[in-house]
């Protein structure tokens, strides 16, 4: 058998499975959505990097004496399909799991309760189209899009199986979870 350390080794119109993933030895960092490779971005850029370790700082002292767990990436999201195959592996920016039985040494198994992305120029699409509907599919309870060249968060909470859109959050404006009401903190200098 072939060692994959190549994106290019790989067939992009061919389904794969989480088995397949953990076999390669990619340098290129990628995402299963529904059996299909997804490359992400290079490197994220600094600006993402920092809004990321602020978000991440917030979560971080709000969540320290809760059972739920802060994770960000590389992290492995997986989402199991009907039939219980992996075929979805996602690397979210960050996010929150409260049932530790979802929990394990590869990442967690199942929806995380809240789950960030932070766009980058080049993932824009895939986070507002393919991962909007992956996260609701699948059941995220809130799914926050934050949109650095806009300076605002858009916050979406799952209701009866479909995402609800609140009202966009834009920098001076306190930032809020509406699943976890503590969870607040001030967008005032998160963009800069």
């Amino acid at each position: 058998m072939t060692t994959i350390t190549k994106l290019s080794q790989l067939d992009l119109n061919k389904s794969y499975t989480y088995a397949d993933y953990l076999m390669w030895q990619l340098k290129e960092r990628v995402e299963l959505i529904k059996g299909k490779i997804m490359p992400m971005s290079p490197a994220p850029a600094r600006m993402h990097q920092k809004i990321l370790r602020k978000i991440n700082r917030a979560f971080d002292s709000h969540f320290a004496e809760h059972l739920c767990e802060v994770y960000f990436a590389p992290f492995d999201v997986r989402f199991p399909d009907e039939k219980g195959n992996i075929k979805t592996v996602v690397q979210p920016d960050l996010c929150v799991i409260c049932d530790p039985s979802k929990l394990d040494d590869r990442g967690c198994l199942g929806a995380p309760d809240l789950v960030v992305e932070i766009l980058s120029p080049g993932n824009s699409k895939r986070e507002m189209k393919d991962k909007f509907e992956l996260y609701q599919e699948n059941g995220v309870a809130e799914y926050w899009v934050v949109r650095p060249e806009e300076k605002n968060i858009q916050i979406f909470l799952l209701e009866k199986g479909k995402y609800i859109g609140l009202a966009p959050i834009t920098e001076g404006d306190m930032a809020a979870s509406t699943r976890f009401p503590e969870l607040r903190f001030s967008t005032e200098t998160l963009f800069d």
